[in-house]
């Protein structure tokens, strides 16, 4: 961060800087105290930790229960808005209810959430919940008092969205992987 915002290093403003976190709440309480004027943006994808944990293993070590005070004190000492990444997953955290519990869990805090239709993935069991309803969740999110936008996609028609890379690179390995095995065992 010193490097970035130093007029001797790349000299980026703060205030427009994002800083991803999963929730690692000891960094975000070091963070804190640092008191950058930075943006913390966290990784939340679900109100509850059965849905969070089963998305996000890092929610086992820091529950909602750590997360959302340390998110509160980083609020409290930086004076700096917290924004909250929400990934819309069709049939698992894209129902009315979990925008209720959404709002109960951050309201108050002036956070903004941003709503992220998930991109499609081969051989994923996942997909994205249909923009009708992220609109939907959107607007009851700001009548329950929250602040949420929709992240707009990009690079989906050429496979080149977030998640859609890695899934590729995977392919491509396993594909590599059965040649070579399939070359070694012609060989013998």
């Amino acid at each position: 961060m010193d490097i970035i915002s130093c007029p001797e290093g790349v000299n980026i403003g703060m205030r427009n800087i994002s800083l991803s976190t999963c929730g690692l709440v000891p960094g975000i309480d070091k963070l804190a105290e640092r008191k950058l004027q930075l943006t913390l943006s966290v990784s939340l994808h679900a109100p509850d930790n059965v849905t969070r944990s089963s998305m996000m293993p890092v929610n086992d070590a820091f529950p909602l229960e750590k997360l959302i005070p340390a998110c509160r004190r980083y609020q409290k000492t930086t004076g700096r808005r917290i924004s909250f990444e929400y990934s819309m997953v069709n049939g698992v955290n894209d129902s009315p209810q979990m925008a209720k519990k959404l709002a109960d869990l951050i309201r108050g805090m002036g956070a903004h959430v941003n709503l992220i239709p998930i991109n499609p993935v081969d051989g994923s069991p996942y997909s994205a919940t249909d923009e009708a309803n992220v609109r939907r969740f959107q607007k009851m999110l700001e009548d329950l008092g929250v602040n949420a936008t929709i992240r707009r996609r990009l690079g989906t028609d050429i496979s080149a969205a977030c998640g859609q890379l890695r899934r590729e690179d995977a392919k491509q390995a396993e594909q590599t992987t059965r040649q070579t095995t399939s070359e070694r065992t012609n060989a013998q």
